[in-house]
């Protein structure tokens, strides 16, 4: 064996079809393109979400609702979990950087602190937000809220 006679085996090649050379090929004239008409041409390329003509989906169906950009997105912190970081880490102290730490909260996330469970613990808390109620449990068992 040498390289000079080496050859693909038989049946995994195929020859290129060459289409537009002339009648006496049988892929001439219109070279299995069909008769005219805009997929017969060069560089035919279909829109998307063309139907054939009829009125395509996306201008069928009536434009609804809106996306306010004025909205902020906070990740919700209850009372409850304050409560138990308290008691477990015995903090006085909680903000943004405590939660993080202690794997409450992850990334650069805006926190709302919700009135969902009971707090015992006197805490110092600061968050982007408050809910009512959270303020005020807070603020009852002597506490203090800051929005930063």
């Amino acid at each position: 064996m040498k390289l000079n006679n080496l050859k693909p085996a038989a049946g995994s090649t195929h020859s290129r079809r060459r289409l537009g050379r002339g009648p006496g090929s049988g892929l001439g004239g219109t070279s299995t393109r069909g008769h005219k008409g805009a997929k017969a041409r060069s560089g035919y390329k279909r829109k998307i979400g063309f139907e054939g003509g009829q009125m395509p989906l996306q201008r069928r169906v009536p434009k609804a609702g809106f996306k306010n950009i004025n909205h902020k997105e906070y990740f919700a912190v209850n009372l409850s979990t304050l409560q138990n970081l308290a008691e477990t880490k015995s903090l006085t102290k909680i903000g943004i950087e405590e939660l993080r730490q202690f794997g409450v909260v992850k990334g650069k996330v805006l926190v709302k602190i919700l009135g969902n469970g009971e707090l015992k613990a006197k805490l110092d808390v600061e968050a982007n937000a408050f809910s009512k109620t959270a303020e005020e449990a807070i603020k009852a068992v002597g506490g203090n809220t800051t929005i930063i």
